[in-house]
């Protein structure tokens, strides 16, 4: 017969092992389930062009990279990752927030621009006056029968955050994000005067407030990790947005490069002159420490032990000229136009994607789009993407794991949108393969089509020699705007020649408008 001391100090050593096996059990549950859903985390960077970072987008093409600039955590999601080599957005940052939360194409979102045209529901007819096309209004917010990324993974049992710059007016937390910065646009981001334009200040710490954005984000990871509660985080940095800004101390680092140096000679500036808006070390200083702020996410994934069931996805919101290209020489931009065009260089962008099931070190060719995420989310939650209504976005969740795509992906549509001024021209393209067309509302009768796999600066325009492939494209492009009830510009009969070619953005238009034959080069793309 056993004892009562022998009993208690059985009891005494079983309970306490008992107890801790049994937790030890349902956290080995909880991780499991929380397992089968995984992670999405969706690093979104502000005006960064294609080859704007130091990973080259095309292997082979000097030009597809940015060689002067540091960013580590980059070149380690793309050694981990999957790296795309034809990833394409909006030409500017609101409507391609617009198409990412919706897996909607602008022309059918009818978010087509940041502007306010208020009170009228059509055309602009009161702020081009004179000008040759009559240009749309846009959608000033997000369309409320659309269902948004947080609406769609909610019912998978996710939660959502919003971590930094929305800009697309209307409460973050409508569209089903349960932590959100508010309705908040460029402004939260320059955190300096911009008369304050001739050094940064040394007691700067939270440039583009990057650093605090990072850490509310980091918050939030913890939280829901440790609550075994899947999430998607999409983190919203103002980086890397003009209102330059960067740590004193990582900008010092790259004024003393020796082409930033001879770059200071040739404008006739120092280090201690240059002007902040044109000073390449604070641009170069700035996506530096991004980086650092990637890497502090990824480091906190690591710890949380999240890894392995992470998505992070990293892809900027538009194109862009970036001139520190310039800072090495021989190198030229590699694609025509910039931000507010839907030329190769307003709307190409870098992507990289790392996650379970992705093959580290792959690249895929293919076209994919900003609107091609909210279906890729839901079928990585564990949904049917299929079963999404009215969106034009395809889920490359397959490609991602290893398959093949096959011609009708290869050859799908993308259409792209803009039908107003600002400093552009109201313009649309739609991109099929290699196949490109744009048209000009100005020039109606200039047809445009480009190889963009022999011509990737959009130099050459091929539509002479090719009427019929231009003829299909331009006609599948009008039937599909006509279908989803996209605004189109009209010509305007009472055009003021004098009054268009006083506005300051004359001379650009003219040089990036329609042409035939072969466009002239500019300095740094020649």
């Amino acid at each position: 017969m056993i004892s009562h001391s022998i009993l208690k100090h059985t009891l005494r050593v079983l309970v306490p092992f008992c107890a801790v096996t049994f937790l030890h059990l349902i956290s080995s549950v909880r991780v499991a389930g929380a397992a089968e859903k995984p992670n999405i985390v969706l690093l979104f960077i502000d005006d960064w062009a294609w080859n704007g970072t130091p990973v080259p987008m095309n292997d082979g093409m000097d030009n597809s990279r940015m060689p002067v600039l540091q960013m580590p955590n980059v070149e380690r999601l793309a050694r981990e990752g999957m790296k795309f080599t034809n990833a394409y957005a909006s030409p500017q940052c609101s409507p391609s927030r617009v198409c990412v939360q919706t897996g909607q194409s602008s022309p059918r979102n009818g978010f087509t621009v940041f502007m306010n045209a208020r009170g009228q529901d059509y055309y602009d007819e009161k702020g081009y006056r004179g000008f040759p096309v009559i240009p749309c209004v846009s959608d000033m917010t997000i369309d409320a029968d659309a269902v948004t990324i947080p609406e769609a993974l909610k019912p998978l049992g996710y939660v959502s955050a919003h971590i930094g710059k929305w800009h697309m007016r209307g409460d973050p937390g409508d569209e089903g994000y349960v932590l959100h910065d508010g309705d908040t646009s460029n402004k939260p981001g320059n955190t300096l005067p911009a008369a304050a334009n001739q050094r940064l200040p040394d007691d700067l710490t939270d440039p583009k407030l990057m650093f605090s954005v990072t850490e509310k984000a980091l918050g939030f990871m913890t939280e829901q990790a440790q609550a075994g509660q899947p999430f998607y985080l999409q983190i919203s940095h103002y980086a890397m947005h003009e209102g330059r800004e960067c740590l004193p101390a990582t900008r010092e680092k790259y004024a003393r490069h020796p082409l930033v140096q001879a770059y200071y000679g040739k404008i006739g500036r120092t280090a201690d002159t240059v002007r902040r808006k044109e000073d390449p070390a604070i641009w170069l200083g700035m996506g530096d420490d991004l980086d650092g702020r990637f890497g502090a996410v990824l480091q906190r994934i690591s710890e949380l032990g999240i890894e392995d069931n992470t998505y992070v996805v990293l892809v900027s919101d538009n194109g862009y000229r970036h001139k520190e290209l310039q800072l090495t020489e021989g190198l030229t931009q590699p694609h025509h136009a910039a931000k507010w065009w839907v030329w190769q260089g307003g709307i190409r962008v870098p992507m990289i994607v790392r996650g379970p099931g992705i093959k580290a070190g792959s690249v895929f060719t293919g076209d994919v789009v900003n609107y091609d995420f909210l279906p890729t989310f839901v079928d990585w939650a564990g949904g049917n993407s299929g079963t999404l209504k009215d969106i034009d976005g395809v889920s490359l969740a397959k490609y991602m794991a290893g398959a093949k795509p096959d011609g009708a992906f290869l050859n799908r549509n993308l259409y792209f949108h803009y039908p107003h001024y600002r400093s552009g021209l109201p313009h649309s393209a739609i991109v099929s393969g290699d196949l490109k067309v744009l048209h000009f509302y100005d020039q109606p009768d200039i047809p445009m089509l480009f190889d963009l796999a022999s011509d990737i600066g959009e130099v050459t325009n091929i539509a002479a020699r090719y009427p019929e492939q231009h003829k299909k494209l331009y006609a599948e492009m009008m039937s599909y705007f006509e279908k989803v009830g996209a605004r189109i510009p009209k010509l305007n009969p009472d055009v003021d020649p004098t009054a268009y070619e006083q506005d300051k953005d004359y001379r650009r238009r003219k040089d990036w408008g329609a042409f035939t034959g072969r466009r002239l080069l500019e300095e740094d793309d020649r």
